[in-house]
């Protein structure tokens, strides 16, 4: 576990050696300081390796950029607003579970 949050610098850094490292067939390390979406996406080309689309290598960078700029953390609560809001609605309604 991290002690503290890592620098925009510190992970583009450590992005960097990831993405270089899962693209020649090395893996990952987990604890980065990477994002779930952005290590998801990393494990996808690890797993793909030899044959690692190019796709694949722009979704980790559009994976990245999300962890960057907060767009990440964003669509991961409004997904929990929208549970919630829908649990309560269940509930109003008699149909919660």
């Amino acid at each position: 576990m991290l002690d503290k949050h890592p620098s925009d610098a510190e992970l583009r850094s450590t992005f960097a050696v990831l993405l270089d490292s899962v693209c020649s067939g090395s893996g990952m390390y987990t604890h980065s300081g990477l994002d779930t979406e952005t290590e998801e996406a990393l494990w996808s080309i690890a797993r793909a390796y030899p044959d690692v689309p190019d796709s694949s290598v722009a979704a980790a960078r559009a994976a990245f950029a999300g962890q960057l700029d907060g767009s990440n953390v964003a669509a991961e609560k409004a997904e929990i607003a929208r549970k919630v809001a829908e649990f309560n609605r269940k509930k109003r309604h008699g149909r919660a579970n």
